[in-house]
């Protein structure tokens, strides 16, 4: 039969670490046809029943076929509920948000203006330095505007190219030290596979001599009752400490989530405590706000009353004082204008925005403004063009210039030390987990033939049981060393 191990663990650590062209190099290689050594030529070929037919393969008079098998799976069918729903669910969000809208146009006729928001107003935020100077040009198109605007330019266009080969250089050397770290790493997993595909050589050896001494003394020996009895002790004994092993799991989950629910009930009461303490502390302030506020009031005077207008407006937002607060704590002052100082303050209270400055956000009026907030080493070139004259621009430019230069030049020379240094190590520790993996592909490797070879002994056992023949009983056993040595799983060269 036609095989392709792509599935044996040395194949796949091969695999893992070669280029696509070895790869495909070695997949090929490992192609190939397995001969069927199970059948030895004989002298009694000729005359052959199905009984020594049955002998010379082993076969069982009553085997069944794996429960597995039988085994039914209909999440095939269950595929499509999940999609099903998301779809659904997508529709049901988007009709939720058009009943919002719906909701907020209703509410929006009947909301007071101190609970309005107000309108936004559209900036066109210039940060580039290069949309900057173009927009300088088309505002003010002078010599000093176009020749800063030309520098900036030039010196984008110098950045970008200097930037554009050192990246590819560093790209470069990079793949070449990959290159060499690869070889190295392919030269070093010689010795593991080596090691690998001699020890399963080995497992196929020792297995070879114990079967055989074993075979042998059973061929020579009546098998006792005694032994039959010892074996089932010893399964009956790997059960139950197999069964103890996941008692002992449920009950690691089961403290595993105790502890994390109390866990989570100590945080959660630390967290109220925090927020009492919070709650105390709030309290202390606001009373020595108001103590504040009532030391102001008693001190007030016509001279100072614009100076105690500023100091109480801002104690009564600090504490966001209710208007029948802010009558109580005036009662004493003789203001005209008491009433007009209380219903602004608590007017400013109780509105839910505030305007954005002028200056900052462009104005009241719903139209497109702009401005500059550029935080880039070219801006210093374009204010030096402007004022050629200000030393002070000039070595503001050559010196972020300078430090823009020497800082992405370390921290390219930094990025490419650092992943030529990351693909070194992950090669050195691609190598040390493939070291030792090795005795974990063995014990796999050994599992696998106990799996392929202890039912052909239950079964040697059972006939020789049974009382078959001493001759038969040596062809079976012949065979059972023939499936050690070229039976599955195979070792490949």
């Amino acid at each position: 039969m036609t095989i392709s191990p792509i599935h044996d663990a040395e194949m796949l650590r091969q695999q893992k670490n070669l280029t696509k062209t070895q790869k495909r190099a070695n997949s090929e290689t490992r192609e190939g046809v397995i001969m069927n050594n199970f059948i030895k030529d004989c002298p009694q070929c000729d005359n052959l029943s199905l009984n020594d037919t049955m002998d010379l393969l082993v076969i069982s008079n009553n085997t069944r076929m794996p429960e597995k098998l039988y085994e039914k799976n209909n999440s095939a069918q269950k595929s499509l509920i999940p999609i099903s729903a998301i779809s659904i669910g997508v529709m049901a969000a988007i009709t939720a948000l058009t009943a919002l809208i719906r909701h907020s146009s209703k509410i929006n006729l009947n909301i007071s203006s101190l609970k309005r928001i107000p309108p936004t107003v559209r900036n066109v935020a210039l940060n580039d330095e290069t949309i900057q100077a173009l927009y300088r040009i088309v505002e003010c198109p002078n010599y000093k505007t176009i020749q800063a605007g030309t520098g900036v330019f030039a010196l984008t266009a110098m950045a970008f190219m200097g930037k554009t080969f050192f990246d590819g250089f560093k790209d470069v050397w990079i793949k070449k030290k990959e290159a060499d770290i690869q070889k190295n790493l392919q030269e070093n997993l010689i010795a593991v596979e080596t090691q690998s595909f001699s020890g399963k050589i080995q497992i196929i050896r020792s297995m070879l001599s114990q079967k055989a001494i074993e075979l042998s003394k059973f061929l020579n020996y009546e098998p006792s009752v005694k032994r039959k009895d010892e074996t089932f002790k010893a399964l009956m004994f790997k059960g139950a400490y197999k069964k103890e092993k996941n008692k002992n799991n449920n009950l690691g989950y089961i403290l595993t989530g105790l502890l994390t629910f109390a866990g989570i009930a100590s945080l959660g009461f630390l967290s109220l405590k925090n927020l009492t303490k919070s709650k105390g502390h709030l309290n202390k302030f606001i009373k020595d706000t108001e103590n504040e506020i009532t030391q102001v009031v008693k001190k007030s005077s016509a001279s100072t009353k614009k100076r105690d207008m500023a100091g109480l407006e801002n104690l009564f937002k600090t504490i966001e004082a209710s208007e029948q607060q802010m009558k109580e704590a005036l009662k004493p002052l003789k203001w005209d204008d008491k009433d007009k100082f209380i219903k602004r303050i608590s007017n400013e209270i109780n509105k839910s925005t505030v305007d954005a400055n002028v200056n900052c956000g462009g104005g009241k009026t719903p139209k497109t403004t702009f401005y500059s907030h550029v935080n880039d080493y070219r801006a210093f070139l374009f204010n030096y063009l402007l004022d050629t004259d200000n030393k002070q621009f000039k070595t503001l430019f050559w010196g972020t210039t300078g430090l823009t230069a020497i800082g992405y030049g370390g921290k390219l020379t930094g990025d490419a030390i650092k992943d030529v240094q990351v693909k070194n190590i992950n090669a050195n520790t691609e190598l040390e987990l493939q070291k030792r993996l090795v005795s974990t592909e063995l014990k796999n490797f050994k599992s696998k033939k106990d799996a392929a070879i202890q039912p052909l002994m239950e079964e040697f056992y059972k006939q020789a049981r049974e009382g078959k023949h001493k001759e038969e009983l040596k062809v079976m056993a012949e065979n059972i060393l023939l499936e050690i040595k070229n039976g599955p799983p195979f070792v490949y060269s």
